[in-house]
Order: C-alpha cells, then sequence, then structure tokens
C-alpha cells in the first residue's frame, strides 16, 4: 500500500514546532541497549519508520521492548538475548542496524551481520568499523553477504580512523566499553550523536572521555549496569535544520523549541548568509525571511561543517534564490538524487563531478515528482511549498523514515499537504 503527498501552496508559514528526538541519535542507543542485562529506558524518543525497523531488529535478538508509560518513551530489557545474528531481511530495511555488531561482540563474543541496507545515496562502506574490530582483538570472516565477528576477549588498542565516520565511531566505541584495558580512538568523529551516545554509556557505568573532540578514551568495565537510568534524547539537529528551510523558502516566520542552537550554527550562518534573518533566544530559535534570497556557495563536510543531510533541503532554498549557487557533496559520492526531480519543477541544476551548479529562478511549478531517498523526499516538500500549482509526490515512505509525520507538522503552520493512501 503505497501513500504519496500532494502539496498546495499556501504562502508563508508562521507559528511555532517542537522539534523531536534525533533519530540519528536514538538509533545507535537502541542498539548500545544490547550491552546491559538490565532494562533502560529512552525518552525523547521520536516515532519514525527507521525508529521502528531498530526496535523490531534487537526484539528479534531477543530483547524486549515496551513503552514507558510517557509518550516517546520506550523500556528496553536485553536480559536474554536469544541470538547473535541479525536478519537480512531487517538489517536490508536499515543501514544503522550493522550498529548491533559492536554491542553484541563486546558482550556475547560473537556477532553475525548482513552487509546493510539504507538510502541509496552511495557505498557507505563498512571496512572502518570492520578494522577497529579488528584492531580490538576479533576475527572478521565474510561470506554469503554475511560479516561475522568472533572474539574470547576484546582488549583495548589505539585505533585511528582514516575518515571521521560517525557509524564506525558508535560501534567501535560501543565494542571498546567492555574491552580489557584502554582503547584511544583517534580522528573520530564529533558529532552531537556521538556525544550522546557516549553519555548514554556513561551512564550506564562506561568510562568514556572526550566525546565531542576528535579522540575518545574508553576504559574497558568488566559489565555494564542500566538500574533505574533514564536517557533523554537529544533533539534532532536535521529536523531543525529542514524547518528553519522551509520557513525561509516560504518567506515566512516560525519558531522552533526544544532545539539546540549549537547544533545548527552552519544551518544558521548559511541562512543568514543568503539573507535570512535568524534569532535565538531563551524560547528558542526564530526563523523568518519577508525578502529575497541571495545566492550562497556551500560546501558539506564531517561535523561541525554543513552537514550533508541539510544539503538537498538547502537547494531547494538556493534553486530559488537570485543568482548562481554551488553546492559542493564531499561526503556522500551519490547525494544529488533530489537534482533530477527539482528540475522538473523547474529549477535550473547542472552536475559537474561532485559540485550542483544552481541557476536562481523566479518561480517553481508543481508536477509529480519521485522521492528517491529520505533527504531528497524533504527537499521536494520544500520545493513544493514554494512552487505555484499542486505538486505530487511519490515515495514518501522514504520521508517516513526520519520524520514523524512531516505533512502534519508543516500543516500545523500553514501548510497545505494531504497524505493520500493508494
Amino acid at each position: 500500500m503505497a501513500e504519496k503527498f500532494i502539496v498546495t501552496p499556501c504562502g508563508a508559514l508562521r507559528g511555532s514546532i517542537e522539534i523531536g528526538g534525533a533519530k540519528n541519535a536514538v538509533l545507535p542507543v537502541l542498539a548500545a541497549a544490547l550491552l546491559t542485562e538490565q532494562p533502560c529506558t529512552l525518552q525523547n524518543v521520536p516515532s519514525l519508520s527507521d525508529v521502528e525497523s531498530m526496535r523490531v531488529l534487537i526484539e528479534s535478538l531477543g530483547a524486549k521492548t515496551r513503552a514507558a508509560g510517557e509518550k516517546g518513551s520506550i523500556t528496553i530489557d536485553a536480559s536474554d538475548v536469544t541470538s547473535l545474528e541479525a536478519s537480512y531481511e531487517l538489517v536490508g530495511k536499515l543501514r544503522a542496524s550493522f550498529l548491533v555488531m559492536g554491542p553484541l561482540l563486546a558482550r556475547f563474543g560473537q556477532a553475525k551481520v548482513p552487509l546493510p541496507g539504507g538510502c541509496a545515496i552511495g557505498s557507505r562502506p563498512v571496512d572502518l568499523h570492520l578494522k577497529g574490530f579488528a584492531a580490538l582483538g576479533a576475527d572478521i570472516d565474510h561470506s554469503h553477504g554475511f560479516v561475522t565477528a568472533t572474539a574470547n576477549t576484546l582488549k583495548g588498542a589505539k585505533i585511528y580512523l582514516d575518515f571521521p565516520s560517525v557509524g564506525a565511531t558508535e560501534n567501535i566505541m560501543m565494542a571498546a566499553v567492555l574491552a580489557e584495558g584502554q582503547t584511544v580512538l583517534e580522528n573520530c568523529a564529533i558529532e552531537p550523536e556521538i556525544v550522546d551516545l557516549a553519555n548514554f554509556l556513561n551512564s550506564i557505568g562506561g568510562k568514556i572521555r572526550g566525546a565531542g573532540t576528535d579522540t575518545i578514551k574508553i576504559e574497558g568495565v568488566p559489565r555494564l549496569h542500566s538500574q533505574n537510568i533514564k536517557h533523554s534524547i537529544i533533539p534532532d539537529r536535521i529536523e531543525a535544520g529542514t524547518f528553519m528551510v522551509a520557513a525561509a523558502i516560504t518567506r515566512g516566520d516560525v519558531t522552533l523549541t526544544n532545539v539546540l542552537a549549537d547544533h545548527v550554527k552552519p544551518v544558521t550562518a548559511k541562512l543568514k548568509e543568503v539573507n535570512v534573518s535568524v534569532e535565538e533566544s531563551d524560547d528558542g530559535i526564530r526563523v523568518f525571511c519577508d525578502t529575497d534570497t541571495k545566492a550562497a556557495d556551500l560546501k558539506t563536510l564531517p561535523y561541525p561543517g554543513f552537514p550533508t543531510d541539510m544539503q538537498a533541503q538547502f537547494m531547494s532554498l538556493l534553486a530559488t534564490a537570485g543568482g548562481t549557487s554551488v553546492i559542493t557533496e564531499t561526503v556522500f559520492e551519490n547525494r544529488f538524487m533530489q537534482v533530477g526531480e527539482l528540475k522538473r519543477m523547474g529549477a535550473e541544476i547542472k552536475i559537474e563531478s561532485r559540485s550542483a551548479i544552481i541557476e536562481g529562478v523566479k518561480n517553481l511549478t508543481g508536477t509529480q515528482v519521485a522521492a528517491s531517498d529520505l533527504r531528497a523526499g524533504a527537499a521536494l516538500v520544500l520545493a513544493a511549498l514554494r512552487a505555484e500549482g499542486i505538486t505530487e509526490i511519490t515515495g514518501i515512505h522514504h520521508i517516513d523514515r526520519g520524520y514523524d509525520r512531516l505533512d502534519l507538522q508543516l500543516n500545523q503552520l500553514g501548510a497545505d499537504i494531504k497524505r493520500i493512501i493508494e
């Protein structure tokens, strides 16, 4: 049963929106719950299809999950893990499912996980994860589309990542937390989601220092305990950035609450550069624009650079900005999937290697387009809010992977988006 959006432009978005928990933070924390025998409770958990996929995966391994009373809270009990092999069907739906390998390997000495799936935005190899496990003393075997890691005892090591991969940093950190001795992880990712995972691991007895810097030190402990632990997931900086661009592209006035200003600094800086006003206060972040936007160049980089997960949404904004903009994508090699669909809406964009050259146009036009991945889908929704005429967007299951009913959230601000079941 497929669903689609029908978007009718309604002018400027106005009002206030509360940002939910971060998808990219909750997924590794759900995996990390496999490290402890005692129940732990997570709060501010977003209602997303990716989160549901991870929940089903850890349940398939024997963990139990249940709603913990208040909305957005779940309790995970991994005291009785019965399988050390992740299902191909479940892992194929979600790339982050590979993150169960580190916890299973650390706690049980073995893990078997198929090569992961997810959005078609590039190869995103898991080589760095496996090199890290091997450095900790695990034996790695590839066969029949699965990766198996085994180790009688993991031992701390000095590990240098060739690239500051978020997933590799998280997976190795989870494996090292139960390894004997000290692990030093260098050139690691410094994203806020890394800090959130480290905070969770420390709350259940881990000894991790340096998260948020490019060197993390982990003192291994014999076991982790999570009795009466409640951990609140950080706000989603990509969801926040998406609504900031939504305010800008519609020339609206939107205030975001439950948002950490430091986490969206790159987006804030670039919005100001294109002539959008951004004000921070105790109540949140206000984004408003009542004038024409102008062109700007941007390059995606690992945090704290401009996030690759905001590149597509910002392209929609630049497509209607005056002048010529250049976007250079350095993180993923296939992340201009939205370009063909934006061009169907009247955008003037040319791809040259890893750069997109955008000639701003005065108006986009509504038509039939298809979302190819999560952030490309969000970009099409933003473009449709600004377009003249009705836009039909198919493939919205991609959007539901990372946004909790984006249609309803935008409708609260004055948008007109109907979800149609076909």
